[in-house]
């Protein structure tokens, strides 16, 4: 089977840092089976590291793979990263909520890194807005995030700090 040779091909480019080996033989696996998910996340994970790849290439390439298996949450969560990573943190939320609801055993996982990616990114993204008041609404995002991560609720964090 052509598509899985490419694949595994592809997998260890990756895994040994060849980046453009890597999108290329993804880029073939893809032609021989366009709705592999795996060649599709391969290829964005790759992506990653060429610097003549596209955002937009890499974005579709992450939505493909999370379009075509949509129960995945490792696709979910590291598209919900690229997406913090590009600023776009509406979709990043939404991601990393999906994910968290795929795969409950983790969930806080996926909460923790949406609030501290949140709470570092947003304000130098938003820096030509940022006034206190914006900085304020990205410190609680955060931290409700945070405290979704670690199961407790906003009026048990106000009870504890307040001892």
């Amino acid at each position: 089977m052509a598509e899985n040779k490419d694949l595994v091909g592809a997998q260890e480019a990756l895994a040994n840092g060849d980046f453009e080996k890597a999108v290329s033989k993804f880029n073939k696996a893809i032609k021989t089976d366009p709705k592999c998910a795996e060649a599709h996340f391969g290829r964005a994970e790759a992506a990653v590291g060429v610097p003549k790849m596209s955002v937009e290439d890499i974005q579709a390439s992450y939505k493909k793979a999370v379009d075509l298996d949509p129960k995945n949450p490792i696709y979910q969560s590291s598209y919900a990263a690229f997406l913090v990573e590009m600023g776009r943190f509406n979709e990043a939320e939404a991601a990393y909520n999906k994910a968290a609801e795929l795969d409950p055993d983790n969930a806080r996982y996926y909460y923790s890194e949406f609030g501290m990616e949140y709470a570092l990114k947003a304000p130098i993204v938003m820096e030509k807005f940022l006034d206190d008041k914006t900085m304020d609404m990205i410190k609680a995002k955060g931290l409700k995030y945070l405290l979704r991560a670690v199961e407790m609720t906003e009026e048990d964090a106000k009870r504890l700090l307040s001892q």
